[in-house]
C-alpha cells in the first residue's frame, strides 16, 4: 500500500479504448495568474490495473465519472444534505457519556427536512451537529444560522452552558439512496463508498455501506486479476450490489427521503416510519419505489416567492458566527493559487444567483466564502476561496450549477482534530 498525504488527484486517465487506466495528482507551484511558478512541479500518473473511487460525497473525479460514462442513466437523481458540526468539551455535571440524542424538525419549519445530533463523547467531550437536507426552496434559508438557533433549544442549551467550542467544520452528505445511486462500475474501475451514495438516511449511518462496498470491489476485484484481466469493467460489482447486505439495507428505506420531501416533516416522517415497517416486516410497500424528481439545485425558488429569515445575532458565547467558525476548522489554503472555486459564467452569476435568487451562495455556503459587494457602483461576486471547507454544498445547490468545485493544490483545506 502506498498512500500520497498532501497530493490530491485531479485527472481520470484513460486508454486508447476509453477505459479508466489511472488518475494524475494535480500540478504544484501553479500562481493565482495561471502560471507556473519558481516552485512548480508537475503532477504524477498513477497507473493501476483497476481504479476505484472513493472521494466522499460529491466527490471531483466521480462526477466527472459519471458524466463521461452515463452512470446516472435512469437513476433518480442524488439528494444531499449539508451537516454542519461543532465539538465542544462541557462542565463534567453536563456530560453523560453514551448518551445519542437524536432530533428532527425544529427550528426548520414543517416544509423544510433536516435533524441534529448529540454524541456525548469521552473527556467531557460532546459532538452536535445539524443537517439540512438541500431540497429546501426558500434562497433566504441560512443553514448555518439553523444550526446556532438549534442549540438555544431549553433541551439543548443546558449542555453547552459554562463549556468551551473546540472545533468546527461541515460536509455534504448524500440523501438519495436506493434508486439515486449511479451504476457502479466503469470501464476500468468503480465508484465505491459515499462517491456511490450509500447512505442509510433514516438511520443516520453510511460507514458500514461503504465498508461493504470496498470488500464487494475487492473480491471481485482480486478474482479479476486472478484471472488475467485488467481495464475492462468489472460488471459483478454493479450486478451484485443490491442483491447483498447494501441493497438490502437501502431498499428498506429507499421511500423514507421522498416521503419526507413531498409531505413535509409531521406527515412525511409518518409516513416514512410505516413504510419502514411495511418493508422490513413483510418485505414490500405499499408505494412502490418513489422517486425524487428535481436535483437539489433545481428545488430553489426565486426569492420574489419567499420573504427573508431573520436571524437573532450571535451571542460568542452558545451561538457564533460564520468566521470565528472557520477559524476553529483549520482551514489553510495557500493564498497564490488559483481559485479552486470556478465559475463556469460570471454574468449568469449576477443575472440569475444574484438578481433572482438573491445570492443563496451568502447564506448556503457554511465558511462565508461567497459575497457580493457593490464596487464602482456594481455587484460583484468575491470568492474568499481560502476560507473554504470543502463540504461541496455550491457544487450542489447553485441554482445553475454554475460553480464547479476542483481541488486545491497540495493536501490543503480545512484540519479536523476530534471531529
Amino acid at each position: 500500500v502506498e498512500i500520497y498525504p498532501g497530493f490530491a488527484a485531479t485527472e481520470v486517465l484513460y486508454n486508447d479504448e476509453g477505459a479508466v487506466i489511472g488518475v494524475a495528482t494535480g500540478d504544484m507551484g501553479i500562481e493565482k495568474n495561471g502560471e507556473p511558478g519558481p516552485n512548480y512541479t508537475r503532477g504524477m500518473e498513477l497507473l493501476g490495473k483497476y481504479v476505484l473511487i472513493g472521494e466522499g460525497v460529491r466527490g471531483s473525479l466521480a462526477k466527472q465519472l459519471i458524466a463521461k460514462f452515463d452512470l446516472q442513466k435512469d437513476r433518480e437523481p442524488q439528494k444531499f444534505g449539508i451537516g454542519i458540526k461543532e465539538l465542544w468539551q462541557v462542565k463534567p455535571e453536563n456530560h453523560r457519556p453514551g448518551l445519542v440524542q437524536h432530533s428532527f424538525g425544529w427550528p426548520l419549519g414543517m416544509k423544510t427536512g433536516g435533524g441534529s445530533f448529540l454524541y456525548h463523547l469521552e473527556d467531557n467531550l460532546v459532538a452536535v451537529g445539524f443537517v439540512v437536507h438541500l431540497n429546501y426552496k426558500n434562497p433566504y434559508l441560512y443553514p448555518f444560522e439553523e444550526f446556532q438557533r438549534f442549540k438555544t433549544h431549553p433541551a439543548i442549551r443546558t449542555t453547552f452552558e459554562g463549556g468551551k467550542r473546540l472545533s468546527y467544520g461541515a460536509r455534504a452528505i448524500t440523501e438519495g439512496g436506493y434508486q439515486s445511486v449511479p451504476k457502479l462500475s466503469f470501464p476500468g474501475g468503480a465508484l465505491i463508498g459515499c462517491s456511490a451514495g450509500l447512505v442509510n438516511v433514516p438511520r443516520i449511518k453510511g460507514s458500514h455501506n461503504a465498508v461493504l462496498s470496498g470488500m464487494l470491489a475487492a473480491e471481485k476485484i482480486a478474482a479479476a486479476i486472478t484471472a488475467g484481466r485488467s481495464h475492462d469493467e468489472i460488471v459483478e460489482i454493479e450486478n451484485e450490489w443490491r442483491k447483498g447486505d447494501i441493497g438490502k439495507d437501502l431498499k428498506r428505506v429507499r421511500n423514507v427521503k421522498p416521503l419526507w420531501s413531498k409531505f413535509g416533516t409531521a406527515l412525511g416522517v409518518a409516513l416514512g416510519g410505516f413504510d419502514m415497517w411495511t418493508n422490513t416486516l413483510f418485505g414490500f410497500s405499499v408505494f412502490g419505489t418513489l422517486k425524487h424528481g428535481k436535483t437539489d439545485a433545481e428545488s430553489l425558488e426565486p426569492a420574489s416567492q419567499h420573504k427573508p429569515i431573520a436571524y437573532p445575532k450571535p451571542d460568542g458565547v452558545l451561538t457564533f458566527d460564520r468566521l470565528s467558525s472557520v477559524f476553529l476548522s483549520n482551514t489553510n489554503h495557500e493564498e497564490d493559487q488559483p481559485v479552486h472555486l470556478q465559475v463556469k459564467d460570471m454574468n449568469l452569476q449576477k443575472s440569475s444567483e444574484h438578481d433572482i435568487y438573491a445570492g443563496p451562495s451568502t447564506r448556503y455556503c457554511p465558511a462565508g466564502v461567497y459575497e457580493w459587494v457593490e464596487k464602482d457602483g456594481k455587484d460583484v461576486f468575491v470568492i474568499n476561496a481560502q476560507n473554504c471547507v470543502h463540504c461541496k454544498t455550491c457544487d450542489i445547490k447553485d441554482p445553475n450549477q454554475n460553480i464547479n468545485w476542483v481541488p486545491p493544490q497540495g493536501g490543503e483545506g480545512p484540519v479536523y482534530p476530534n471531529m
